[in-house]
Order: C-alpha cells, then sequence, then structure tokens
C-alpha cells in the first residue's frame, strides 16, 4: 500500500536531507517538503531528489501569493529535470497572515487565483509560447528556454473549503487535504470522486513513540498550534463537529500562548484528526484514514526525544525496507 512522509518545518535541512536519505532505503511512494518561513521549496526538493532517487518529490505546498506562475512552472521544470521527472506540484493559497505580513501581497480571489496559476503553469510546461489574458494575470509571448522533461507535470491543490474543492476535482490531479475529521472527509471523498477520480492524499499530523502519552501529547502540540495560527483550520474544524474545542484552545492561545492549550485537545478531536501512540497503536490508527477513501496517506513527521532515533521507529512503523 501507498504511504508518503512530510518532513515538516520542525527539522533543519540537514535533518530534513538525513531522513531523505533513511526513506531512499524503503518504499516511500513520496517524500513531500514544506514551505512555511524558512527554508525554500524548490531548492529543497532539488536536494532531496539527489539523495532519494527513486520517490516522487513533492511540494506541500508553495503558496500561489508569493511567485508569479511563471516562476513557479519555471521552478517546477527545473526540479523535474533534476528529478528525471518525479516531481509532484503541489500548491495552496497559504494564509492570510502568510501572505499579507510576511510577503506583503493582498491575499484576494484564491480561488480564481488559483484557477489561473494552474492554466498558466500547464501552458508553460506545454514548451509552447504563452499567450494568457486572464482577469488576474496577462503574459505575453513566454516561452520556457529549457525543454521540461515532461510536458505535464501532475499538479495537487490544498483544498479546505467547497469552492477550492470543487476547482481541484475539475482542474489537477490531486488534493491534499489537512485537518479533515475522519466522517466529513469520507462523505467529501465519496461525493468528488463520483464526478471525477484524481488521487487523494491527506497529510496526517503523526507522532510515534515507545511511550503512548509521550506521542499524544506532541500530537496534541501540533494540533493546538494549527488550530491556535490558523483561522481557515479553525472555522473548517468548528463548523465539522468540534466548535466547543476549537473555541477553548483559541481563547486559551490568546490568554496564554502555547503553553497549555493542547490540553484543551479532546480524545476525540485526537482520534479523528491525528495518528499518535505506540507503533501498534499508530498501525491501527491509520487503517482509519485509508477506509475514508485516502489513496495517499501522508503521514507529517513529529519527532519526540533524539531527532532521528524517533524518525528511524517512525520509518520502522509505517514503511517496509526495499
Amino acid at each position: 500500500m501507498r504511504i508518503a512522509y512530510s518532513l515538516g518545518s520542525l527539522l533543519s535541512i540537514n535533518q530534513v536531507l538525513e531522513c531523505s536519505e533513511i526513506l531512499s532505503h524503503t518504499s516511500v511512494d513520496t517524500i513531500w517538503i514544506p514551505e512555511t518561513w524558512g527554508m525554500e521549496n524548490f531548492s529543497m526538493l532539488s536536494a532531496v531528489s539527489q539523495i532519494a532517487s527513486k520517490p516522487k518529490i513533492g511540494s506541500s505546498i508553495i503558496n500561489i501569493y508569493s511567485r508569479s506562475p511563471s516562476s513557479i512552472a519555471m521552478g517546477a521544470a527545473t526540479v523535474d529535470s533534476l528529478s528525471n521527472g518525479r516531481l509532484v506540484l503541489g500548491l495552496g493559497t497559504s494564509s492570510t497572515p502568510i501572505v499579507e505580513d510576511f510577503h506583503g501581497y493582498k491575499f484576494e480571489d484564491p480561488v480564481l487565483r488559483m484557477k489561473e496559476y494552474v492554466e498558466i503553469i500547464k501552458l508553460v510546461l506545454s514548451g509552447k509560447q504563452v499567450n494568457y489574458s486572464g482577469k488576474i494575470f496577462n503574459l505575453k509571448n513566454f516561452t520556457l528556454l529549457i525543454k521540461p522533461y515532461r510536458m505535464k507535470i501532475p499538479i495537487y491543490l490544498a483544498a479546505v473549503n467547497q469552492k477550492m474543492i470543487d476547482l481541484t476535482w475539475k482542474v489537477s490531479d490531486g488534493v491534499i487535504f489537512y485537518l479533515r475529521p475522519l466522517n466529513e472527509m469520507k462523505k467529501t471523498i465519496q461525493k468528488m470522486q463520483s464526478k471525477r477520480k484524481i488521487d487523494v492524499t491527506c497529510q496526517i499530523i503523526s507522532c510515534v513513540s515507545n511511550d503512548a502519552e509521550i506521542a499524544i501529547t506532541r500530537a496534541k502540540q501540533t494540533l493546538a498550534f494549527y488550530i491556535s495560527v490558523g483561522k481557515i483550520y479553525r472555522e473548517f474544524l468548528s463548523k465539522n463537529g468540534f466548535e466547543t474545542e476549537t473555541r477553548n484552545i483559541f481563547d486559551e492561545f490568546k490568554m496564554s500562548g502555547f503553553k497549555s492549550n493542547h490540553e484543551l485537545i479532546s480524545d476525540n478531536m485526537l482520534k479523528s484528526l491525528t495518528i499518535a501512540g505506540t507503533p501498534d497503536q499508530c498501525i491501527k490508527q491509520l487503517q482509519k484514514f485509508r477506509e475514508t477513501g485516502v489513496d495517499l496517506p501522508t503521514i507529517q513527521f513529529n519527532p519526540v526525544g533524539d531527532m532521528m532515533d524517533s524518525f528511524r521507529l517512525f520509518t520502522d512503523t509505517f514503511s517496509e525496507e526495499k
């Protein structure tokens, strides 16, 4: 069965490379590398592709406000060539604080913007001259100077709300879900896959330890972080069964930061959104995500204790050696 790993922003550059080397000896399907406000994504994807020569290399996600559509297409074409055709281009809108406070752009028209990005990127990667007239972007006489390794690179979109989900199933090769309750995700996947089949991935906050309580606490801390700083996730979860928890977690965050607000995450919330516990417990929890219709579970590494020891236990739990 397919399995993917997300080597998150908690890791240093060297740690991402060390983990990628370990994964190169497993049957991993895809290594996903995030981009927040630390490591630049295309650089890291290129480096990882040289260390792990077999698995697909995915961006999860490159936001569509900090680079132009042409820049993303150029980056994608470069990484795809360096990796011999193994790139999966994951795109998303990111969030208002990152786009406006960190990059200085207005967070406007996310669905329309995504639509035009995908259209332009596909045109650029086709190798043909691009003349594009949209509501946001207008391009004239643009042609890549290099020949793309592939003229069609898989594009996956990160989607939360229904308008972006609808667009994703219309224009992309796959979807990247995150923080969706199991029951809701199963209904959404069944509904959308009946219209058109695409590859369904879900990134799952995951932590493995031989001491279950240590793993559970770490997963709760990560989940509380995203609920506290991610308005879109907070609102979505509030509308889908976790109104009380999200309100309490956010209220506590506003009063005392991240010190203890993870303690307000209920057992039901933890089980519906994360994988955490001993190796045996985590394998059983992973199966629940597969049963929703997720084609490619992407387990997000959250280390506890010594980072490399933690990662080896993580990979021993989820992956088979080649």
